[in-house]
């Protein structure tokens, strides 16, 4: 999901465009937002949890806050990009003036962007605290969080017309929010402040008498050139290797296929037989059916008729079963390279289903290509009664994303995802 937030390297442009912000303001105060929010165990000791902590997550974070409440959170920063030392954080103000609410998700159009805020079960989501550039970027992010049920409430700018969602005014909610501020991670506290300015001195002490010994005593000594023959080096051509994420189906469209082909062949109703589970996977949709008080030829009348264009269907010698493949169109290639490595994604992910009470399996696997370069990627498993179109708006928010099947139950109208995620 942090891609998504674009909290990363290639949002600078030599270090002075982004498409996210790090504050707005609100009746002369600035609040920091676009911080990385992760739960917190100790509240009442917090600075080596979130030292610790902050050190796996996000790379050079020099400022934390908190959140205490129902569900402690911290919240972490890197200085460098805008932040300051004794900032308010918005996120904090916003979640204690609505916790009345456990779980909602909003928009808020201001002065300075457009601050997207996502709390699932009373716990801001890691990438849930966001202030978009660009409009077209937030109204993004909510959309796909739409696709999640259960929201107590939805907040959104009234010009963009969605339904179940209204205006609400940041500066009133963030005004009534208690306040926290940003502190130093790293601030050194008793013994071991003492024991770093023993040190400093004793090395700095060593570092002036060096300097002098070697300035003032040591004996001069001419340099001795020795000519060197330049090495001329051959340049040997090699064909830029074509990385697996950069030839994965459309994910996108991946689902609305296996959606369209799985629901078309549950709409065929012998009568008298039994459909079975239904897989979309390698480009095409198989079932089968069973038959119970029917007919073979009630069977083939049926598929006959259907309008389904299917490739053949396979009875059984006994006629009590048949076998029936569809083909998918052509599923298109989409590059999509990843931006997450494996703790990052990894943590995102878990988090984010933690958040909206859906389990998902995680695993580990990697290829190696041909000339031996090994790609790490994130294999997941999903059970659902939401079908593909409504997951994959949630899905598609991480990079290097691919489906590999769609399961459909019948009996029990659920849905089972597989896929893989390539991390960096």
């Amino acid at each position: 999901m942090l891609e998504d937030a674009e909290l990363l390297d290639d949002d600078y442009d030599n270090g002075s465009k982004r498409s996210w912000g790090t504050s707005i303001d609100v009746g002369g105060t600035t609040y920091a937002t676009s911080l990385f929010w992760q739960p917190l165990q100790n509240l009442n000791d917090p600075f080596q949890e979130v030292e610790e902590a902050s050190a796996d997550v996000l790379e050079g974070a020099d400022l934390f806050c908190i959140k205490g409440g129902k569900a402690p959170q911290f919240g972490i920063c890197v200085s460098q990009e805008g932040y300051k030392n004794g900032e308010f954080a918005a996120a904090v103000a916003l979640s204690t003036a609505m916790s009345n609410y456990a779980s909602y998700v909003g928009v808020f159009k201001t002065s300075n962007g457009w601050w997207y805020i996502c709390v699932r079960n009373d716990i801001i989501l890691s990438d849930g605290d966001m202030l978009f550039l660009s409009e077209d970027e937030a109204k993004s992010q909510f959309m796909s969080m739409l696709a999640v049920p259960d929201w107590d409430k939805k907040i959104a700018p009234k010009e963009w017309g969605i339904p179940e969602t209204e205006e609400v005014d940041v500066n009133e909610l963030i005004y009534r929010g208690a306040k926290s501020k940003l502190q130093k991670i790293k601030g050194l506290r008793g013994t071991k402040l003492l024991a770093v300015v023993v040190v400093s001195a004793v090395v700095g002490l060593w570092l002036i008498s060096s300097i002098i010994d070697h300035i003032f005593l040591a004996p001069k000594v001419r340099p001795v050139v020795v000519p060197v023959k330049p090495k001329v080096v051959k340049k040997v051509e090699q064909v830029p290797e074509v990385k697996p994420w950069e030839k994965v189906a459309n994910p996108v469209m991946t689902a609305h296929e296996c959606y369209k082909g799985i629901i078309s062949l549950v709409n065929i109703l012998p009568p008298g037989w039994r459909i079975s589970e239904l897989t979309c996977a390698g480009g095409s949709v198989a079932t089968s059916w069973t038959r119970e008080l029917g007919r073979l030829s009630w069977m083939q009348k049926s598929l006959d008729t259907s309008g389904v264009a299917i490739s053949g269907a396979s009875f059984s010698q006994d006629g009590n079963s048949v076998t029936v493949t569809l083909p998918l169109p052509v599923i298109e290639q989409k590059p999509s390279p990843p931006s997450l490595n494996m703790i990052e994604l990894q943590n995102d992910i878990n988090d984010t289903f933690q958040a909206i009470g859906y389990p998902i399996s995680l695993g580990t696997s990697s290829s190696t290509s041909n000339v031996g370069k090994v790609y790490r990627m994130i294999t997941f498993t999903l059970t659902s009664t939401h079908d593909p179109l409504v997951w994959i708006k949630l899905l598609t928010k991480y990079s290097g994303l691919e489906i590999k099947t769609i399961k459909y139950e019948p009996n029990t109208k659920s849905w089972y995802y597989e896929g893989i995620i390539y991390v960096k």
